[in-house]
């Protein structure tokens, strides 16, 4: 589900500014979350501490997350070099992870570390195309990386138990502020709306932001961050085998060797 957001992102791109389109997403998805909430009388909290986690969060997974990671791919960011930007997230999850939360990897879990960055790298070993990636490009995606490892340590430390219709209307609605201050500072809010553009919008919507973003947090309250954020190392390899599918790209064996490797990276970090 992860891997279809690069997917949607190529698909709707065309036909609105990077930012203009996170608010129409966060916008409708906080809508959508709100309606759901209201409807079935999901428990709204009465401690502003707990929204004011909770809109930090949305904030940091979605807004400073995606943001960047949406303009760098307009400025033309090579789609190998944002993916494996990307593949540094669950490297730098575990770093943090030890003296912020306590948490303690094994040996065998910093090679499955080690061995997941080098199959997402055997995976786009084709695609890292460092032309056209200029510094401020890169900067942006550090940016972005920076925003998920801090959302997802921040949800751990201080995000809690709170119902998944509550915790993702907050957080849509801090996020759509969050990227709307972005887009009226440099954009126009230009949209072209088109059927692929509208199928784009709802795919993300609906797929990513509730489906794949809700079970991030599920993971992160129930495991350990370090775990789960190695998960993300098997983004690239299912975009590839995705493409190779949906869009005819090739799936060298040398892509197949690094989907393999990460594979065995991600169950050796883990494992019990």
């Amino acid at each position: 589900m992860w891997s279809t957001g690069f997917v949607g992102a190529k698909l709707g791109m065309p036909y609105a500014e990077p930012l203009t389109f996170l608010v129409l997403r966060f916008g409708f998805a906080a809508l959508l979350m709100i309606v759901v909430a209201l409807a079935t009388r999901a428990p709204w909290p009465t401690d502003w501490r707990v929204v004011g986690h909770w809109s930090v969060i949305g904030v940091l997974i979605q807004g400073v997350h995606l943001g960047p990671a949406f303009v760098s791919m307009s400025l033309g960011m090579p789609a190998g070099i944002a993916a494996l930007m990307a593949g540094l997230q669950p490297l730098a999850t575990a770093v943090v992870a030890g003296p912020l939360l306590g948490e303690r990897m094994s040996g065998r879990q910093w090679i499955g570390l080690g061995a997941g960055l080098a199959g997402v790298m055997l995976v786009l070993e084709q695609k890292l195309d460092w032309i056209g990636a200029d510094l401020h490009l890169i900067v942006l995606s550090c940016f972005s990386v920076a925003g998920i490892t801090a959302g997802t340590i921040y949800q751990k430390r201080f995000g809690g138990a709170l119902d998944w219709r509550i915790n993702a209307s907050i957080q849509y609605v801090a996020a759509t502020g969050f990227v709307a201050i972005g887009a009226l500072a440099f954009e126009d809010f230009r949209v072209e709306w088109s059927g692929e553009f509208v199928f784009a919008l709802a795919w993300l919507i609906v797929v990513l932001s509730l489906g794949a973003v809700g079970m991030l947090y599920l993971l992160i309250r129930r495991g350990a961050v370090s775990r789960v954020a190695s998960l993300f190392y098997l983004v690239p390899p299912t975009t590839a085998v995705m493409a190779f599918f949906l869009f005819d790209e090739t799936l060298t064996p040398m892509a197949l060797v690094g989907l393999a490797v990460a594979v065995i990276g991600v169950a050796l970090v883990i494992r019990d």
